[in-house]
């Protein structure tokens, strides 16, 4: 690529060197991005096309190791392998220079260097990007987006981009549809992990006797189906990431299995004596509240504790202002590829609509909504007639008789939820199947009537 073409991100702390690198490139690159903060790094290589990074080695003035450089030299190749990295040094560190080229950087540059250096540097450093590079692009898979402009959503981002690069365990909390699957995946695509599995399990969903099968594995002969020796998911997300979905949902006998395994970084399968080590780094999810993972009558502690290094909660699309209308225009952009549909636009109505919703389904209601309106609209845009929100989330169930409880139909409701909850020992996620409403719906009644 030709340097005028570029659009080059220079990360440097000191705000002197971003301003005269930006005059000396403006006018001989496509565009330069200046940022001071090197946490923002992920976010803007998830936003913005970006064919250069130049890269300071030091970002704190009283530690001047050059690590802080040669972490988010680590942390870019891990996004982007293919990406040209320049770092930016002092004489002094000529040394950690070296280094930072063992671990992919492409060049680097003196401080205080001469301009035509900077530049001849910069201009190799692009034209070095061959059909290697382009191949290891295509083999990496893409950074799961998150899509918002809210100050909440930009708190997250940040706090992803810290905590990614860890092995700490992650507690991701949120409302249904709010997208914890997605904090997840962008997780482990930002770890130093991302070369290995992310194996996902939907834990609430699992029967008693599923449970350690699929988490712990089996031997062949553990039981009657067992016809072959099977992994579990343990073992298969070795060296990468487990993320356990609806955690919350387990009973209390599952949940020492799983801490006892947490703890000892083992697996015992089924029908085996033997223990298998695993290496992972965990994820849990979960629409329970903190309040009631507090309660150890419904979840152990001790597990809170070891699931729960950093919490991230995810916040509701009610809270998030206007990236609604973000994410529907994103929506509307692939409904409208997927059924060959000519709409590029919202009606000022539409967006109005959508507004003003307050989106009790959250981020998947959203999505339904538009996929929904680019079926049946018939005009040139989406019109605010088009949307129409999802009955499910507003919808009061109206229980059939129940003995024992009155002919009031609050009364009835409150006695139908509390038998069904009860006939689950706890587990949302099967209460509301049985009832026929989403979890989010569930939680609003048990709210509602005090169960």
């Amino acid at each position: 690529m030709k340097l005028k073409n570029a659009n080059i991100l220079v990360v440097d702390d000191d705000q002197d060197l971003l301003t005269a690198v930006g005059l000396l490139l403006k006018p001989k690159v496509n565009r330069v991005i200046k940022e001071r903060n090197p946490d923002y790094i992920p976010t803007i290589l998830s936003k913005e096309e970006i064919h250069l990074i130049l890269l300071d080695m030091n970002f704190k003035s009283a530690v001047n190791t050059g690590n802080e450089g040669l972490f988010w030299l680590q942390k870019i190749k891990s996004m982007r392998p293919d990406l040209p990295v320049v770092m930016i040094t002092a004489y002094g560190a000529i040394d950690l220079a070296v280094e930072s080229l063992k671990r992919g950087a492409r060049d680097f540059i003196v401080k205080p260097w001469q301009n035509d250096r900077l530049e001849s540097t910069l201009g190799d450093a692009l034209q070095q990007q061959g059909p290697q590079a382009k191949a290891k692009s295509i083999d990496q898979p893409d950074l799961p987006e998150l899509i918002g402009e809210s100050d909440i959503m930009k708190s997250l981002q940040v706090k992803i981009s810290k905590i990614a690069p860890t092995d700490a365990n992650i507690l991701i909390l949120g409302e249904n549809g709010t997208g914890k699957d997605i904090i997840a995946s962008r997780i482990h695509h930002l770890s130093l992990r991302n070369r290995k599995p992310l194996v996902k399990v939907d834990v609430g969903a699992l029967t008693d006797t599923l449970f350690e099968s699929e988490l712990f594995g089996h031997k062949k002969g553990a039981f009657t189906d067992a016809r072959d020796d099977r992994k579990g998911r343990f073992e298969a997300a070795d060296g990468g990431t487990l993320f356990l979905d609806e955690i919350g949902n387990i009973s209390l006998q599952h949940q020492a299995k799983l801490l006892s395994v947490l703890q000892n970084r083992q697996v015992v399968p089924l029908g085996s004596n033997t223990p298998v080590p695993v290496d992972i780094r965990l994820l849990c999810a979960t629409n329970v509240p903190m309040s009631v993972l507090a309660d150890e009558t419904r979840f152990r502690k001790d597990l809170v504790y070891r699931i729960n290094t950093v919490e991230v909660q995810v916040p509701p699309l009610r809270e998030r202002g206007n990236d609604c209308l973000q994410l529907a225009r994103h929506f509307l952009a692939i409904y409208a590829r997927k059924y060959n549909k000519s709409f590029d636009s919202f009606d000022p109505g539409a967006l109005q609509k959508l507004r003003s919703y307050h989106y009790p389904g959250n981020v998947r209601e959203l999505q339904y909504c538009i996929e929904r309106a680019v079926i049946m609209a018939e005009g040139d845009g989406i019109m605010a007639s088009d949307i129409i929100f999802s009955p499910i989330e507003t919808a009061e169930f109206i229980p059939a008789g129940v003995p024992g409880a009155g002919n009031n139909l609050m009364d009835l409701e409150r006695a139908t939820i509390k038998n069904v909850v009860d006939k689950h020992n706890g587990n949302i996620s099967k209460a509301a199947r049985e009832l026929g409403i989403t979890r989010t719906a569930l939680y609003r009644r048990l709210n509602k009537y005090d169960i």
